[in-house]
């Protein structure tokens, strides 16, 4: 029985975690890192191919990123396996029951102009999924990031590029800073200040890529409605939008050196000092002073603006413990979150000016 219950509850967990990313929004971020791919090969190890717009995007720029190979795994239970094409014989896949899913991989190493129109495009990457060439091998395990086979094709990889599930993104990120691996990931803005994730922002050893804020993505037609940010379009396809979504990298890019044009000045009025923190409030982004060279306590979406020449990261405020303050934090208060005359305020990054 506990078995079951394990199973069940992974299953419920990975319908929760489908959140198919929109090809535009992949084509905008990664336009930044093209310098990044050549000679690289990129894994996709989140992503059923035949459904996930990385694969696609890295498929159809094969040739003009200059790429050596395209990796793409899929995980047995997404809910998506096997729904365009049948591959394995229809006894392999008749039903949708985790049972009847099999994991799978594709790796491609050449793209060709299948079509004959003298341009590598989507029909392109169609064709070849149907070739000899896209054949997908299958897998011996579940297709799980964490599984051998799956580390074993990460050790090849130069560069990871795909949406992890959101309920393992901090397992997913210590498996790739354990393997040294470069990567392009999504995952929630609340996770800056995840006791596993701050320390490696911290520590420059990554940061936040150029799109943060509201993201809409495609769901399974098994996910339940809900009241907001979320709606059926005209074909039937559900969708689901957050409003706390960035990209996550340790490939640098150019948006990290831009320094922030600071212009308020510091009064003690404007900018209150924290109860229980050695530190001043400073509740949006853009009105840090630029003639404080104090601690100053700012809004986690101050990642997005974050240039380590322009400043250092002291510390954070964090839910889940003490916090991370290197000594600014008063424990007498026993509340992690910032306190101004009583009131506690959201989580905060603590940052000072160099």
């Amino acid at each position: 029985m506990a078995n079951n219950n394990k199973a069940l509850s992974n299953a419920n967990r990975a319908k929760k975690d489908e959140f198919y990313t929109q090809l535009s929004d992949i084509e905008n971020e990664l336009r930044h890192y093209r310098q990044h791919f050549r000679g690289k090969t990129i894994l996709c190890n989140c992503d059923d191919p035949y459904e996930s717009n990385f694969f696609k995007y890295f498929a159809m720029n094969f040739n003009f990123f200059g790429l050596k190979k395209l990796i793409c795994t899929c995980y047995a239970s997404s809910p998506v396996v096997y729904t365009q094409m049948s591959f394995f014989g229809e006894e392999e896949v008749v039903g949708t029951s985790d049972d009847n899913r099999k994991p799978y991989k594709i790796e491609i190493t050449e793209v060709k102009d299948l079509n004959g129109d003298g341009a590598v495009d989507l029909t392109d990457v169609e064709l070849l999924l149907q070739s000899v060439d896209g054949k997908p091998e299958l897998l011996n395990g579940d297709g799980d990031f964490r599984s051998d086979e799956c580390i074993e094709l990460l050790k090849e990889a130069d560069i990871v590029v795909t949406n992890p599930p959101f309920s393992l993104f901090r397992e997913y990120v210590a498996q790739l800073i354990e393997y040294n691996k470069k990567f392009i990931i999504i995952g929630n803005q609340n996770a800056i200040t995840y006791k596993e994730i701050f320390p490696l922002l911290k520590d420059n050893k990554m940061w936040i890529g150029y799109k943060s804020g509201d993201m809409a993505f495609t769901v399974p037609d098994s996910y339940e409605a809900r009241e907001t940010r979320f709606w059926i379009d005209e074909s039937g396809q559900k969708w689901r939008s957050l409003g706390n979504i960035c990209w996550y990298t340790n490939l640098d890019i150019e948006k990290r050196h831009e320094d922030m044009i600071l212009f308020r000045n510091y009064t003690p009025e404007n900018y209150p000092h924290y109860d229980n923190y050695d530190a001043i409030e400073v509740s949006k982004v853009a009105d840090i002073p630029c003639d404080y060279d104090g601690a100053m306590g700012v809004p986690i979406t101050f990642m997005d603006k974050f240039n380590p020449d322009q400043f250092e990261i002291l510390g954070a405020t964090e839910s889940e413990g003490k916090g991370f303050s290197n000594g600014l934090w008063i424990e007498d208060s026993k509340v992690a979150q910032p306190l101004i005359n009583g009131e506690r305020k959201y989580k905060r990054i603590f940052i000072k000016r160099k």
